[in-house]
């Protein structure tokens, strides 16, 4: 080691756990039952030392316990997804359990304490590698929301995961059906028996004219339904809504009649009866697709036919984010359909005249 780095790794002790380098940087010793820790400060200023000293030895008084630090990664990450169970719906947990799978063979039997950066970019490198962008992110927040368990816990004091970035997911297009293509899908389930049977054709109809998610439409009961006010409350049932809250929307004029026709033929449906008994009606929908050579349109595409008629009848992103569920102040649906409001606006531009004759009339 050159004698210019020795000195500026040197430390000169300026009160007490504080210290300053060669190079005039402040560095924290502090020492809690037993365990010393050494921090750069990544300051100069000797107050913002003392107070990023100080922000240390409140977080490393939370450190506690030898068999707590000594802690494994499968270890802390089966108590973390055990944890946030009663938190989330099944499918969210779902997709944490998946993420966690997808984390373990980097991670398996090292201890939580001693995952650093290197190791993250690691598993960065050779995972990142070979999964979608998406799953990437997914993965990699959930490691951050294990790491932050872990400090929560007072495991460590820091997340090695605040370093790290989610990488760019590219646009992917809207999949629907355009007003014609619906139709002719309506048209087509109901000439089948068995899908006006089973209700797969009210089901389809009704996610189509709500925008409501599947898991939305299969918990809507008689009670929920109030014709005199034109609203529907949509309540998630016992999973409750994708971001757990209540919300009422109106009734639109073809979800009303669809309501009414469905309605009619269940005169002696009781008030906490719940309107569609069937739980999906994706077989039927993916026949009549094929049937009719139309691509094999999910039920989630339903949802956005929603949304771009909507665009299309010249509603707002806000007012369409609260159509649909979102709370955010239509963020989420303005990148979602933010290109096909362009689409709509261009062909709005073209359709716009002032009746005035194209030939100038000659002054007399």
């Amino acid at each position: 080691m050159s004698n210019k780095r020795q000195k500026s790794q040197e430390l000169h002790r300026v009160a007490e756990c504080l210290y300053r380098n060669g190079n005039g940087n402040y560095v924290a010793l502090v020492k809690v039952k037993g365990k010393q820790i050494k921090k750069t400060l990544n300051t100069k200023d000797r107050q913002l030392a003392n107070r990023r000293l100080a922000e240390l030895r409140e977080k490393a008084q939370r450190l506690h316990g030898a068999e707590n630090r000594n802690i494994r990664f499968d270890e802390l990450a089966e108590m973390w997804l055990e944890s946030i169970k009663p938190g989330l719906k099944p499918a969210s947990h779902a997709r944490r359990k998946v993420a966690i799978k997808g984390l373990a063979p980097f991670f398996r039997g090292r201890q939580i304490r001693s995952i650093g950066f290197t190791h993250i970019e690691e598993w960065k490198k050779h995972r990142g590698a070979v999964v979608s962008a998406r799953t990437h992110n997914i993965e990699l927040e959930s490691l951050g929301l294990l790491f932050q368990y872990a400090i929560d816990r007072g495991t460590i004091l820091e997340n090695p995961c605040d370093k790290f970035q989610r990488r760019k997911q590219p646009h992917k297009e809207i999949e629907t059906f355009s007003r014609e293509q619906f139709s002719l899908l309506v048209t087509e389930l109901r000439r089948s028996p068995k899908a006006m049977a089973s209700g797969a054709v009210d089901l389809i109809e009704f996610l189509a004219y709500s925008g409501l998610r599947i898991g939305e439409t299969r918990e809507i009961r008689l009670s929920d339904i109030n014709f005199d006010q034109n609203t529907l409350r949509v309540t998630g049932g016992e999973t409750r809504t994708k971001n757990h809250r209540e919300r009422t929307i109106q009734i639109y004029p073809s979800l009303r009649k669809l309501l009414e026709r469905i309605l009619a033929r269940r005169p002696n449906l009781e008030s906490t009866s719940r309107i569609f008994e069937i739980k999906s009606p994706r077989r039927a929908l993916n026949l009549a697709c094929e049937r009719l050579g139309l691509l094999h349109f999910t039920i989630h595409c339903l949802r956005h036919f929603f949304a771009t008629n909507a665009l299309e009848t010249g509603a707002n992103f806000k007012t369409i984010a609260e159509w649909l569920g979102h709370h955010d102040g239509g963020v989420l649906a303005a990148r979602t359909y933010g290109h096909l409001r362009a689409e709509f606006a261009q062909k709005a531009a073209q359709e716009m005249t002032f009746q005035v004759p194209d030939t100038p009339v000659p002054a007399q």
